[in-house]
């Protein structure tokens, strides 16, 4: 099995691009901390590819993957083409997930996508600090979870937020 490094960023491409692009920019510039290894830089899936060829790509970045962040906008509970089988395609492989809620909401929410809903899952609000905690701690809590036989939703307490300053 291929070495698995990267993240895979989940999000509606139509009205929420610029939140990607931000986490992108913040892994590259110099004063933040934030850094992930980006699936989506393995391959380009272009809108005008048909279907299966665009999750052929996708597969290729899922098999590289160690994490998906679903960026959680006022739409991405209803996509049902690509959004919807990407977060399939992570539970099937017990990737662990970080809801990135673009509302600001620090919970699970009724914007909660229906496929992660009652899923292993953290939720957090965006902004880079505590979007770069989960993408640190939660892979090694969900693994403690898998085995415990625990899922639904779970979130970082005040003290959490509080110790990062937010």
């Amino acid at each position: 099995m291929a070495y698995r490094n990267k993240t895979y960023i989940c999000f509606d491409g139509d009205t929420d691009m610029r939140y990607y692009r931000l986490m992108t920019a913040w892994a590259e510039n110099e004063n933040f901390t934030f850094d992930f290894h980006n699936a989506h830089d393995l391959n380009t899936a272009r809108d005008s590819s048909q279907e299966e060829s665009i999750k052929r790509q996708l597969r290729e970045r899922f098999a590289n993957s160690k994490l998906l962040v679903v960026l959680i906008g006022e739409k991405t509970k209803f996509l049902t083409k690509f959004v919807k089988w990407e977060m399939e395609v992570a539970l099937k492989l017990d990737l662990p997930i970080v809801g990135v809620n673009l509302n600001g909401s620090r919970s699970q929410d009724d914007l909660c996508p229906p496929s992660i809903k009652s899923q292993l899952a953290v939720h957090v609000p965006f902004g880079a600090k505590i979007v770069e905690y989960a993408m640190r701690n939660w892979p090694d809590s969900h693994r403690a979870h898998r085995k415990e036989g625990k899922t639904g939703a779970f979130y970082y307490t005040d003290a959490t937020y509080k110790k990062l300053g937010l």
